[in-house]
């Protein structure tokens, strides 16, 4: 097993230096981070008030996190700081009354449809209805989504100051969006805003000076690593 020094490192996602892209009516996005392998990408969508949608089918997965504002489909509602999952198959329109931002991660991509048909409807997941437990020291999470199938899971973490995560390596991938304060690793600090991709094998600590609040969608686990 290579040592922590030849492990593939952090990377750091800024989406301010991305360029949006026109994807629809009145509706933009940004690209952040993608993987051909395992068809999956990483969106910030804008939609302006009044943009919809039309009718489509997901021909994979997606969780969507709003920043800001509204969207919704005919399944629910999703508000700034709800967590929407649209399954496999999955048929709906979008909409947003009055304008929103949201960060998507993919699995796969969409085709037109015709009907609304019988499919797995979306859910709405509200993480203010969801208790913290406690994780590690001075850390605490909100399960707020998983699927044992794939081994993938969201979870919310918040880090008190001073928090730590000791040397450990990731034996899936780890995508981190940070809501609130700030956490670092020996390649980047994740500022407000960004973001941060962990590859399988990336090894390393992460700490927070005065607390942090992030969204993690994560596949695989990992584990701790004894300094060399």
């Amino acid at each position: 097993m290579a040592d922590e020094k030849s492990a593939p490192p952090s990377q750091l996602i800024v989406p301010g230096e991305c360029e949006w892209q026109n994807v629809g009516p009145s509706i933009r996005a940004k690209i952040l981070w993608s993987d051909k392998q395992t068809h999956r990408q990483l969106r910030l969508t804008r939609f302006e008030p009044g943009a919809r949608l039309a009718l489509h089918r997901h021909l994979g997965d997606e969780l969507v996190y709003v920043i800001e504002g509204a969207i919704a489909d005919e399944f629910g509602n999703v508000r700034a700081g709800d967590l929407g999952y649209r399954p496999q198959g999955c048929v709906h329109t979008v909409t947003s009354t009055n304008g929103a931002t949201a960060l998507a991660l993919l699995s796969g991509g969409a085709e037109p449809a015709t009907e609304l048909g019988d499919g797995p409807r979306s859910r709405v997941i509200v993480p203010s209805e969801i208790a913290w437990t406690d994780f590690a020291p001075g850390m605490r999470r909100k399960a707020l989504w998983s699927d044992e199938s794939s081994n993938r899971r969201a979870d919310l973490l918040r880090f008190e100051a001073g928090a730590k995560i000791p040397l450990h390596r990731h034996l899936g991938d780890e995508l981190i969006f940070m809501l609130e304060g700030s956490n670092a690793d020996e390649w980047a600090e994740v500022l407000t805003g960004n973001l941060s991709y962990r590859p399988p094998g990336c090894t390393h600590t992460v700490t927070t000076r005065n607390g942090a609040t992030l969204l993690a969608f994560v596949t695989g686990g990992a584990e701790l690593v004894k300094p060399s």
